[in-house]
Formats: C-alpha cells, sequence, structure tokens
C-alpha cells in the first residue's frame, strides 16, 4: 500500500487506528499541543475570534468550526475566556475519533435540540467531519494538518515512491517507480533535491484547505502547525519532518507499532499555496503578540506579585499563566509553529 495509505489506517482505522482507540493529546496523552498547556492559548484565540468578529460586521450568527478538535479543551479554552462575541457564537467541534469525541461533552456544554434557539450564551456543537452548508465565521486547525495521511517519494536516478509491504511478518518499506503524477509534483516543488532526498506529497492536506475555503463565505481559514517548505523539507534528513510520538517521547520508525503511536509530518506551506496563497504566514509568537499575549501576560504578572504572599488559587494561577506565555512563545519550541491565514471575502 502507499504510505499515505498506511498512515490513514494507523491514525484512524476505526478498530485499531491511534485516534480511534482513544490516542490524543494532554498531559494524561502522548503529547502536548498549545490548548493543553494550558488556558491561556484559548484566551487569546477567543481575542482573535472577537476581532474577526468585528472586521465582518458582527454576524449572528457567528460560526467558528475548529478541525481535530480532539477532547474539547480549545474550545474549553475560548469558553473561559468569556469573549465579546458569544452571544452570536455557535462553535463547531469536527473531530474524527468518537472515542474523543464523546469525551468533549465533560469539557464544554454541548447543545441539544431541546435547549432554547438563543439565550446569549455561546453554542457548542459536535461533529464527525466538516459542515455541509457554507457560513460566514471562521475555521480554524490547530494541529491538524500534520496528521493527515502524505504519500512519500524518494530521490534515486528520478522519483521513486515509497510503498508499505511486508516480509516475514514485519512492514517494510518497498521502492517502486513512481506514478507520473506524484513525480510531476516532487519535480515542481523540489527541483534540485539530491539524491537520497525525501519528500512528502500532503494530497489530503490540500484537499482538506480547499474544502475549508468552499465553506467559508465570509471570514478566513486559519491553520496552526509545524510548517516548512518542500524544498527545505528535502534538504534535511526525512527523520526530522517525518515523527512519530508516544508517551510524551518521540517513537520508533512510522512503521512500527501501527495504532500505537501518533505520526506526524511538517506542513509544506508551498503545497497548500497551489490551492492558494496565504494571506497572512507568521510564526504563532507573532500571532499570539498580535492578539494581546503581552497584556494578559502582564496582568497576571501583576496578580502574582500582589498576592504571591498569600499563595491562594488566583495568585497560583497568575504564575501558571506566566509559566504558559512563555512556553507558548518559546521560539525553539511551540512559538515557532507557523500560524497561516487565509482571507475569504
Amino acid at each position: 500500500m502507499s504510505f499515505a495509505d498506511f498512515m490513514e489506517t494507523a491514525l484512524y482505522d476505526q478498530q485499531g487506528g491511534f485516534f480511534a482507540t482513544g490516542g490524543a493529546a494532554g498531559r494524561r496523552g502522548h503529547f502536548l499541543t498549545s490548548p493543553e498547556v494550558g488556558p491561556l492559548f484559548g484566551a487569546i484565540l477567543a481575542r482573535a475570534l472577537d476581532r474577526w468578529w468585528a472586521e465582518l460586521g458582527r454576524p449572528e450568527p457567528y460560526v467558528v468550526v475548529e478541525a481535530g478538535a480532539g477532547t474539547g479543551t480549545l474550545a474549553a479554552g475560548v469558553r473561559a475566556a468569556l469573549p465579546a462575541c458569544a452571544p452570536a457564537l455557535h462553535y463547531v467541534m469536527v473531530e474524527r475519533s468518537e472515542p474523543l469525541r464523546g469525551r468533549q461533552a465533560a469539557v464544554v456544554p454541548l447543545a441539544r435540540p431541546s435547549d432554547p434557539p438563543h439565550d446569549a450564551r455561546p453554542i457548542f456543537t459536535s461533529l464527525a467531519e466538516l459542515p455541509g452548508q457554507p457560513f460566514a465565521g471562521i475555521v480554524v486547525a490547530n494541529e491538524l494538518l500534520d496528521n493527515l495521511p502524505v504519500h512519500l517519494l524518494e530521490r534515486r536516478g528520478g522519483w521513486d515512491e515509497v510503498r508499505v509491504g511486508e516480509l516475514h511478518g514485519q512492514l517494510v518499506e518497498v521502492l517502486v517507480p513512481a506514478p507520473p503524477a506524484l513525480v510531476a509534483d516532487a519535480e515542481l516543488l523540489a527541483p534540485d533535491a539530491s539524491a537520497g532526498a525525501r519528500v512528502p506529497l500532503q494530497v489530503a492536506a490540500r484537499s482538506w484547505l480547499q474544502q475549508a475555503l468552499s465553506l467559508v463565505e465570509r471570514g478566513r481559514v486559519v491553520v496552526i502547525d509545524y510548517a516548512d517548505t518542500t524544498a527545505s523539507l528535502a534538504a534535511r534528513p526525512a527523520a526530522e519532518w517525518l515523527r512519530t510520538y508516544r508517551a510524551h517521547g518521540r517513537g520508533g520508525h512510522p512503521l512500527e507499532h501501527p495504532g500505537a503511536q501518533d505520526i506526524t509530518c511538517e506542513v509544506a506551506v508551498d503545497q497548500l499555496a497551489r490551492v492558494r496563497p496565504p494571506a497572512v504566514d507568521r510564526a504563532q509568537a507573532e500571532f499570539l503578540q498580535a492578539h494581546g499575549i503581552e497584556e494578559l501576560t502582564a496582568a497576571a504578572r501583576a496578580r502574582w506579585h500582589e498576592r504571591a504572599h498569600l499563595g491562594d488559587l488566583e495568585a497560583l494561577e497568575a504564575r501558571s499563566r506566566v509559566g504558559e506565555a512563555a512556553a507558548l512563545t518559546d521560539p525553539a519550541g511551540l512559538g515557532a509553529f507557523r500560524v497561516l491565514e487565509w482571507a475569504v471575502h
């Protein structure tokens, strides 16, 4: 099978896939994403949502779709921040994994058919896939595209495709001549790749972006992930950008223990740009600064200094927020993630 088919099965197979069997982010999961560091990331996103809502003329409903919502941690952070857009907010958590979807109600109140249509509170709903109807609002995907399956190619005389086979009961890589369409993509994206170089072709990520853009009548699509360009990935060892995670550490080779470890691939921005170039491409630290992290951190630091002698919950929360800010903006860590934005008018 292709590596893309293997990755799809290893992550999403309903019986034994990593996410289908409950693999998740979080301190009790296998890896940490920005929302799991603490509620500050959700508070910053809430400020961004308010700004974008105002730019759109404060539509009602204001639909925010979080793709790859996991257990709902980011949604809970947005809700706790009490955004100004709350009376109009319809927040849709999209998560393929049924076990992860089943845990969302424990962190955010999910709307029921019997609920009143509008009572000045944000409405939270949960879906297994992107909505079917266009809307005015935002699609946000935090660390989703790196988990979408990729085709792998290796430069030899021409381009070979890395496929997955079985030998003596073990999964192994098998190199075969790549199909013409994949060869054309690789030649376009990494024409100067040296012998032995590998590149990911992110067909699924491009398809996802096309679908997300088609849903937004007015608003934007926001992708947050670790990212690079195809040519740069070709110049790096594949193990640097095709990684696995297990129990908060690096896992083994992607073919090892299928279903028991996360498999991720850095997002190639130039491949997404073939769908449509992003209007904004900046580091996560810059995105957070643009939406007020320094203001929120300064307020938390002041509360900590005022209440440190008490050691109460408010003091501890303030100290924790200062630590969260450092982690989220660390240029050697989460702060180096890219935030890509596509505006739709």
